[in-house]
Formats: structure tokens, sequence, C-alpha cells
């Protein structure tokens, strides 16, 4: 399977050029940079804090996620089953994975160029201690992780919504319970709350905000990822022949 063949660039251009000259697209980076820049420095006031770690900056990446994955994912499926042409795509030579595929693409593209973005936070402090790149590195790769485990989820729950409205409300509930459920497990039943713990996407991005790379929370990501995709194109090979 060819992840980046020609047609999967196409389509993943297609949504890319889509959301370029789209207003809602700079809205939405404004909002993710306002949040976690103004969180770090003033909330979770950081010039008062004696310690040279960014852990503070990257907590705040699992609640902005909560807002941001549902508006990049939310008019995936519910735009062109509303405006039809969802019809169209079943009849170009695309395959569906290539379908799901393009605009997971196109999604993570776009949250990538917004962590970029959010570099000059980190580059803004390097000045006034003594940081490890390479903890910066891991806690930037586990939010990348996060961010692309999160996408797939509001891909696949985007398939079954018919307005982008109920798209956006219904994945932003999800993540907000997998992004807060971790804090309430200590609450509930030991074997329970160890369950909440494993399905948490905040649990397994813990060990990323410490600058440390787990192997068992980067398999977590990927294997969680890879099964939101499958499952998103069995949505779409069902709809393609109900």
């Amino acid at each position: 399977m060819n992840f980046f063949s020609p047609r999967v660039m196409v389509l993943a251009g297609k949504e890319l050029r889509s959301w370029i000259k789209s207003f809602a697209l700079y809205g939405i980076t404004v909002f993710f940079l306002l949040f976690v820049s103004i969180r770090f420095y003033f909330f979770q006031r950081f010039f008062a804090m004696d310690t040279a770690g960014l852990r503070p900056f990257f907590s705040g990446f699992p609640l902005a996620f909560i807002l941001l994955v549902p508006a990049l994912t939310m008019k995936a499926w519910a735009e062109e089953k509303k405006s039809g042409s969802i019809e169209l795509l079943f009849t170009l030579p695309f395959s569906e994975w290539e379908l799901v595929w393009g605009k997971f693409l196109s999604c993570v593209t776009l949250l990538f160029g917004m962590l970029l973005f959010s570099l000059p936070v980190p580059l803004s402090i390097l000045p006034l201690g003594h940081f490890d790149p390479g903890v910066i590195l891991s806690e930037y790769a586990g939010a990348l992780l996060l961010g692309i485990c999160s996408i797939s989820l509001g891909l696949f729950f985007s398939s079954f919504c018919k307005n982008q409205a109920a798209a956006f409300f219904t994945v932003a509930v999800l993540l907000m319970a997998l992004m807060l459920g971790n804090s309430l497990a200590q609450y509930m039943p030991s074997a329970f709350g160890a369950f909440i713990n494993y399905i948490s996407f905040s649990f397994h991005y813990e060990s990323f905000s410490r600058g440390v790379l787990d192997s068992r929370d980067i398999a977590f990501f990927l294997f969680a990822t890879g099964l939101f995709l499958f499952l998103n194109t069995q949505v779409l090979v069902f709809g393609k022949w109900s």
C-alpha cells in the first residue's frame, strides 16, 4: 500500500487548498497559539516558577486539542454528505482507503504547521535557563502523536454525522472524555480506573510531556490511529454499497 501515491497527494492537496482559502483555518490557528501561550505565560505563571522546564507549556496541548481537532475534522465527511459531493467521490477512481488517507494527511499537515508556529514560545525562554533540546523534541513528538490520534478519531466520527455542528460537538465531547478521563480514574474502582487510564489519551501523553519516549505510549497512539482510520474506511465501504 502506497501511503503517498500521486492519487493520495492529489486528494490531500485538494483538501489543503480548500483550507487555505478558508478564514476558519486562520481563526483556528490563532485560537490554538493564544490558548497555549496565554495558559503558559499567565495561568501557569512560568516566570514565577523556579524551574527550567516546558512541561507546563505542553500540558496545555491536550486541552487545546479538545476544540482544535473537532474544528479541523468536522467538515471532512459531514460537509461532503451535506453537499452531496460524497456521491461524486465514490464515482472517482479512488479507493476508500485513499479517500480517508488523503483527508487524514491534510489534517495532519495543518496540525504540524500549527505546532511549528508554536515554536517561538519555547525559543523565547531558551536564554533564561539550560533546557535539554532532546526533551523538547520528545515533548513535540508526543504532541504530534496525540494530535494525529485525535484527528483519526475525529475523522471516524465525522463520517457518522450529517452536518458540521453535530460532528464538532460529538468529537469535542469524546475528546474531552478521553483527555480528562484519567483525572477521574483515581476516584473509580481500581480495575475500572486502570481501564479508564489505559484508554485515556492524556494518560499516554504524560510521559512525553516529561520528555520521556515510552515505546508503550508510542505503540498505543499508532495502534489507535490505525484502528480509527481502518474503521473510517469501513464506514465508507458500507455507505457506498448501502
